[in-house]
């Protein structure tokens, strides 16, 4: 099997060197160069086609994300694991909507970093335990519902207008609802008095105004 190779971008001399040494010291990883800001990154991206890039986000230029979105443009199946201080929800988030496989924080084990390298390579994703329970409230959290076109009106109200709009008569809107006739009347007039309109015309344009019944 042959070894990992690995692009290591960050802007401290030290930590390069740290991280050097340690993928130096164990099998199955090579390290095929050395970036100090994002510019770097992308340009030596291009050059050594590395397995994966261990990518700093607060980089002087170019930062991490920036660079992360324009290596991915360029090669979408190259892996970037991001390695950090930064921890807070919009560096995370950021960097996935970027396209990152992995996110850990600076000081993660050794084991673990080496541990999250050969998973980027195999195309995995992959987070530090508190990144990962972050990410996992993110998915598991209500999605919050859109704003109405119209808050004076209800659901309902809502719902028989963008049918308003898009050409369906009063019977019509009564049987796709499964509600009576004299309801949707109503509900009709409601609607009328409350978007203070005097028509069926007036109302459909509002509704396509605020980009309903399309």
């Amino acid at each position: 099997m042959s070894a990992v190779r690995v692009l290591i971008a960050d802007d401290h001399p030290l930590f390069r060197d740290g991280m050097h040494g340690l993928l130096d010291s164990v099998e199955g990883t090579e390290v095929v160069g050395e970036a100090s800001d994002g510019e770097e990154a992308v340009r030596l991206a291009g050059e050594l086609s590395p397995d994966v890039i261990l990518m700093d986000l607060n980089m002087p230029g170019k930062n991490g994300i920036e660079a992360t979105r324009e290596i991915l443009q360029d090669d979408p199946d190259m892996g970037i694991l991001v390695v950090t201080m930064l921890e807070d929800d919009d560096s995370v988030f950021a960097a996935m909507r970027a396209g990152a496989l992995g996110y850990l924080l600076k000081g993660a084990q050794q084991d673990e970093v080496l541990r999250a390298i050969r998973a980027v390579a195999n195309g995995e994703a992959i987070f530090g335990p508190g990144i990962a329970r972050r990410v996992m409230g993110l998915f598991s959290a209500p999605t919050p519902r859109a704003p109405q076109a119209f808050p004076e009106l209800t659901e309902r109200e809502e719902e028989i207008l963008a049918l308003i709009a898009s050409g369906h008569d009063n019977a019509e809107i009564a049987d796709r609802l499964f509600l009576s006739l004299k309801t949707v009347q109503n509900h009709v007039s409601n609607i009328f008095r409350k978007l203070r309109v005097a028509d069926r015309v007036q109302a459909a344009l509002r509704a396509r105004e605020a980009g309903l019944g399309g």
